[in-house]
């Protein structure tokens, strides 16, 4: 696998210094702008594979909000993780940043153990999409006939194999995608699988994610569970329900991002489906059970 890249804009050059010697332990290369006006023109007329931004919020001039803001405009950049660094920790600084889109907050001084994990996932997961987007362009008009499914799956594998052929019968394949994938992950991992959310922290700051998944995959208590997914395409929208054989969760605190997760390293994916890729989304009973819907025409 390629090095994740990584574009760093921050203007100390002992914060500087201190991220890319940490990141580049890792075999993490990284892209140092001290200005967020070169950045953008960077951004903007060089078309890099940047897989993650680190992104000082103080910065002199255009500062790291108007950044993020001109970024999330951007049809061609708006989904590269935005990880923000602040001195500024208060409750209204942070809601700030989420409304801007930012993906990840990072309170200076900043500290290794936290820092590589996150910047990694952030680079995975972005590099995951970018895969998935390219699959997707390769279209089957075929799939355009199809108007009642089910599905059953049980990898996370499988999960990217069904998100890439599902995502072809919607208007916009890009923008269900990455909602769609969250949800498929959420249903194998907390679901079938039941890692709880402060596992995977733990396992996440351990780097041991992949490794658990394998086992608890192979571990006959789960390894006989699959997620169900039924398609109804009707006249007027398109119905997705995701079903695993979990004992479910309390699904509500995980509708929005709110301030007081924003420095985890994980819990956004099913506001981000959410607010940008379905129409609706609504889980049932237990929360064992999720319905979407992305209305047509």
């Amino acid at each position: 696998m390629q090095p994740y890249q990584i574009l760093l804009i921050e203007d100390e050059d002992i914060i500087a210094g201190f991220i890319e010697h940490t990141l580049a332990k890792e075999d993490i290369q990284v892209t140092l702008m001290s200005n967020a006006e070169h950045a953008w023109e960077y951004l903007r007329h060089q078309s890099p594979q940047i897989d993650a931004i680190l992104l000082d919020r103080g910065l002199p001039g255009m500062d790291g909000i108007e950044f993020l803001h001109r970024l999330k405009r951007d049809p061609e950049l708006h989904r590269i993780p935005v990880i923000v660094e602040t001195a500024a920790a208060d409750q209204e600084s942070i809601q700030q940043g989420i409304d801007a889109g930012a993906y990840y907050y990072l309170v200076k001084p900043l500290q290794r153990e936290l820092l590589l994990p996150i910047v990694m996932e952030a680079a995975n997961q972005y590099r995951n999409y970018r895969i998935l987007q390219n699959s997707l362009d390769e279209t089957s008009q075929a799939l355009g006939m199809l108007h009642d499914a089910q599905f059953n799956f049980r990898t996370l594998a499988e999960a990217r194999l069904l998100t890439n052929a599902l995502s072809k019968l919607f208007p916009e394949p890009k923008r269900v995608s990455s909602g769609l994938l969250e949800l498929l992950i959420n249903a194998v991992e907390h679901g079938n699988l039941a890692i709880d959310y402060e596992q995977k922290t733990h396992l996440l700051m351990s780097r041991t994610w992949h490794k658990e998944i394998e086992q608890r995959l192979r571990d006959p208590h789960y390894s006989d569970r699959h997620v169900s997914v039924h398609l109804q395409k009707q006249p007027n929208r398109i119905l997705l329900t995701i079903t695993d054989e979990g004992e479910g969760f309390d699904w509500q605190p995980y509708l929005d991002i709110q301030p007081e997760r924003v420095f985890h390293l994980h819990g956004r994916g099913i506001a981000m489906a959410r607010r940008i890729s379905f129409d609706s989304l609504e889980y049932q009973g237990c929360g064992n059970s999720v319905q979407v819907a992305v209305h047509l025409g």
